[in-house]
């Protein structure tokens, strides 16, 4: 199926710059250049031609070279992948990644990163977000697919912190996307691959920094979501991402990333270092644009309890008592808001439901 073509003059040029002011102009998140296709743009999370020559590999790797250093561009035909972040004056800050596809053509994919890191209450979001942040420690997830915001949360919630506390902020990050001015609290920004090997060793060495935060910008493996666990432990707030659809999906993932020896153990400690889990999606706003669909999961004494037990399968009927003091809502219960009070359509909530029996029922189909 061929994409949708812009409903706009055609763009003449074809450098990366303009490319991505094209991004800014048309409201995108994203640009994707692959061979065989013209540049497409991601506009309200569908992809959009833009009106412009089609590309080939060679191309694209004349235009993508100009944006990245030898080192980078050494590492990327190595490893035939790289992540970068990259700011263009007059422009705006972009995440990209660089790849190859079919033929060693090389593709890329670029989002946009906001300058302006937006706070809770530019998000709208529920008034649990400012309780969980006044930890001293603990575990806070904010999990989703690829492109469900988990980024923009997670710098809202560091944005309060910086607002209203004295910390010291630690970000690990593959690349550092939102980059924070210091307020009242201070960060150290470190890119992986560049101001540090990995996530892990990060972690570790992390502990000898004087953090009061952490943000790791992605649990990838066992080894850097031990760390997370053991920073939370021992007296640290850590923040981290997954890329999980529920809240328990989320902890049914990290448990399973361990040996049948060594899952007890990962269960007690998360038990009692998980704090939260913020599971999320975006879709389609009746009338244009997209909003956020939240399910949030508070742990308590009665949810360590499962955890520890491991009777995940209890822990969604866990989330759905006496909500108006825990701040938890599950994500059925959130796309039933957003259909009855018309932001959303019926399908739209149903598409992307981890439940679509049971809201079906809520919404009447």
């Amino acid at each position: 199926m061929q994409s949708a073509t812009l409903e706009r003059p055609p763009v003449r040029e074809m450098d990366m710059n303009t490319l991505l002011k094209n991004v800014v102009a048309h409201g995108a998140s994203d640009l994707h250049l692959v061979s065989r296709s013209e540049p497409q743009i991601r506009i309200d999370g569908k992809l959009v031609a833009l009106n412009l020559a089609v590309l080939d590999g060679k191309k694209i790797e004349e235009m993508c070279y100009t944006l990245i250093t030898d080192k980078q561009k050494k590492y990327l035909e190595e490893n035939k992948e790289v992540d970068f972040a990259i700011h263009i004056p007059n422009v705006g800050r972009f995440r990209g990644n660089y790849y190859y596809t079919f033929n060693n053509e090389l593709a890329a994919a670029f989002r946009i990163i906001p300058t302006d890191i937006p706070s809770l209450d530019d998000l709208k979001s529920p008034d649990v977000f400012k309780e969980i942040i006044k930890r001293e420690k603990g575990l806070i997830l904010v999990t989703g697919p690829t492109g469900s915001g988990k980024s923009t949360t997670l710098s809202a919630l560091l944005n309060e912190v910086n607002l209203t506390e004295h910390k010291h902020i630690i970000t690990v990050e593959d690349p550092v996307e939102f980059i924070h001015e210091n307020k009242k609290s201070l960060f150290s920004h470190r890119n992986v691959g560049e101001d540090t090997k990995s996530f892990a060793s990060a972690l570790k060495y992390a502990m000898r920094e004087d953090p009061d935060i952490i943000l790791i910008g992605e649990m990838r493996d066992k080894e850097t979501i031990e760390a997370a666990l053991t920073a939370a432990e021992t007296g640290h707030l850590v923040f981290g991402t997954l890329h999980t659809n529920s809240a328990v999906q989320t902890i049914n993932r990290i448990i399973d990333t361990f040996e049948g020896s060594e899952q007890q153990q990962i269960a007690n400690m998360l038990s009692i270092s998980l704090t939260a889990v913020i599971s999320q999606m975006l879709l389609p706003k009746n009338g244009g644009g997209r909003t956020v669909a939240q399910e949030i999961m508070i742990n308590n004494h009665a949810i360590g309890n499962l955890i520890r037990e491991q009777k995940l399968h209890q822990v969604y009927s866990q989330m759905q008592l006496n909500q108006a003091n825990t701040g938890m809502i599950t994500q059925t219960q959130k796309l039933e808001e957003l259909v009855k009070k018309n932001i959303v359509k019926k399908e739209d909530a149903l598409r992307i439901s981890t439940q679509p029996d049971e809201l079906k029922g809520r919404i009447g189909l």
